[in-house]
């Protein structure tokens, strides 16, 4: 993945992003959400919650990125299935 496709995730303060599924939906639910990125490699039941609910409240959701891709960008040290940029 192109690293430039995910500096705003990686240069925004961790106040400003969520990490998991849970915190997630709770900012997709809450109208906080600006973007969701949801790892291509991740498990596809684990991710159907996810995007069925940012269609539904119409958050942009980026798949292009793998789990570990994500995790990175978001400076943690495991994988990362699900993260979100929250306003």
């Amino acid at each position: 993945m192109n690293d430039s496709k995910l500096s705003e995730l990686s240069e925004s303060p961790a106040a400003k992003r969520t990490v998991g599924l849970n915190q997630t939906k709770k900012a997709v639910n809450g109208g906080k959400a600006k973007k969701v990125y949801a790892a291509k490699d991740a498990d596809e039941l684990f991710l159907l919650q996810i995007k069925r609910l940012c269609e539904t409240k119409s958050v942009p959701i980026d798949e292009d990125a793998t789990m570990s891709e994500l995790g990175t960008a978001c400076n943690i040290d495991v994988d990362c299935a699900v993260c979100a940029i929250i306003e």
